[in-house]
C-alpha cells in the first residue's frame, strides 16, 4: 500500500515538472514570437507613414498599433507555440518517468522513436489538440455557470495552461501511440 502511494506521487510530480516545462515554453514562445511579429508590423507601418519624429503622440499611436498587434497575433503565435511545444514533452526524464512516442498504434510492429520530429507528431498532436479543445470548453462553460463575465486572450490562456496538465495525463491512458515508462 505503501508503496503504491509512493509511486503515485513520483507520477503526479513527473505530470507536474512536465506540464511546468510545457508551461513555460509555451509562454516564452507565444509571447516572444507575438512580440517579434507585433514590433516588426509596428516598425513596417512607422516606416510606410513616413518615418515621421518620435514625439509624443507618435509613440502613443505606435504603442497603440502594437498593442492591438500583439493581441491578435499572439492569438496566432499561441498555436504555433502550441504544435511546437508538445515535441518537447516526449523523451525527457523527470522524477523518474517519461513520455514515449511510438511510430503506430500497432502493438506488434510499433517501436520507439528516440529523436520526435515535427512530422511524428501530426496525428497525436490532433488527438491532443482536440482533448484540450474539450477540456478548455468544459473549463469556460463552468467559468461562466460561477462567474458570469466573458472571457478575453489572457483568461483563455489561463484556460489552455490549466487543461494542459490534465490532457498530458488523459494523453499517456488514452492515446496507444504515447506510454509513460520509468527512465
Amino acid at each position: 500500500m505503501e508503496c503504491s502511494v509512493h509511486l503515485e506521487v513520483r507520477v503526479y510530480k513527473f505530470y507536474l515538472l512536465l506540464w511546468l516545462k510545457w508551461s513555460l515554453r509555451l509562454s516564452v514562445e507565444s509571447v516572444l514570437f507575438a512580440t517579434l511579429f507585433s514590433f516588426f508590423v509596428t516598425l513596417f507601418i512607422y516606416i510606410k507613414q513616413g518615418s515621421v519624429a518620435l514625439e509624443s503622440d507618435v509613440v502613443n499611436a505606435l504603442l497603440d498599433v502594437f498593442s492591438f498587434w500583439f493581441a491578435l497575433l499572439w492569438s496566432l503565435t499561441l498555436l504555433l507555440a502550441l504544435f511546437r511545444a508538445i515535441k518537447y514533452i516526449f523523451n525527457n526524464c523527470s522524477a523518474g518517468y517519461k513520455l514515449e512516442l511510438f511510430s503506430c498504434e500497432d502493438k506488434s510492429s510499433r517501436e520507439v522513436i528516440s529523436v520526435v520530429g515535427y512530422g511524428n507528431l501530426v496525428k497525436v498532436w490532433r488527438r491532443w489538440f482536440m482533448l484540450m479543445i474539450w477540456l478548455v470548453a468544459v473549463e469556460m462553460i463552468m467559468a461562466m455557470l460561477f462567474t458570469q463575465e466573458w472571457f478575453s486572450i489572457v483568461m483563455l490562456y489561463i484556460y489552455i495552461l490549466v487543461a494542459g496538465f490534465f490532457s498530458f495525463i488523459i494523453l499517456s491512458a488514452k492515446c496507444k501511440r504515447v506510454r509513460i515508462v520509468k527512465c
